[in-house]
């Protein structure tokens, strides 16, 4: 999905703009950068993916759900956590997204642990209260803004009691630097080509009812990525 911010550099601490790219066609997109996705933006997102995974602390056993798994590094890793005695599900929008992920998992003798999906994360395809954990890494912040609370109320109803969920998203900031600012006058000017836009990663799980229990922000190259772990009440 494509995010169209209403903010410029004059603005840089703006509301959170709209998505207005339709779903389609942000599959669409996704299907054809799906083959060089993980050369383009892989070594940019691996650090902080690994630094939520940390806090994550997936255990054998566990039954974990990664919203938006791309080419699958996420999975990947989330497979070898839960052991031969647990089961990963994912879901993407793309189907190019699925297939590589799919070829990844064979390739390493795990896609007996894992079930993939293509599906909208706005009506997740599972049952209530049956998930131990939910991992997003640059995910929620593809939403329109609407549909934030109700992808994390989807989140919130599949997860167990106490289940955590960690979110890994560029985050918005009230005093941005100058590359943020730049960054995000460049996603107003090119949502093309770069299609993530910050949002206030800690404020959309409260509201969404979660327990917040940990939370740091950190810098990807000059731009804050908010990695925030939270449990289901």
């Amino acid at each position: 999905m494509e995010p169209i911010l209403t903010e410029t550099m004059d603005n840089p601490n703006g509301e959170i703009g709209r998505v207005t790219r339709s779903k389609e066609e942000a599959r669409k997109l996704y299907n054809r950068l799906s083959r060089w996705y993980g050369m383009l933006a892989g070594p940019f997102e691996r650090k902080c993916r690994i630094q939520g995974l940390r806090k994550l602390r997936v255990e054998e056993k566990e039954t974990v759900c990664e919203i938006g798994f791309g080419t699958g590094k996420g999975i990947q890793a989330l497979a070898r956590s839960v052991g031969s005695s647990g089961m990963v599900y994912g879901i993407d929008l793309s189907d190019g997204m699925l297939t590589v992920t799919l070829s990844r998992l064979r390739r390493l003798g795990l896609e007996k642990r894992v079930v993939l999906k293509r599906g909208d994360a706005a009506a997740l395809p599972f049952g209530s209260n049956g998930i131990d954990t939910i991992f997003m890494s640059f995910t929620l912040e593809l939403f329109d803004t609407p549909e934030i609370p109700i992808v994390l109320g989807e989140c919130r109803r599949v997860l167990r009691k106490n289940g955590r969920i960690c979110v890994v998203a560029m985050s918005k900031e009230q005093n941005p630097g100058l590359l943020a600012r730049l960054y995000q006058w460049a996603h107003c000017k090119y949502p093309g080509l770069i299609d993530c836009r910050p949002i206030h990663v800690e404020d959309a799980l409260k509201d969404a009812g979660f327990t917040i229990l940990d939370a740091e922000t950190v810098s990807l190259a000059g731009l804050p990525v908010g990695i925030v772990l939270a449990a289901k009440p």
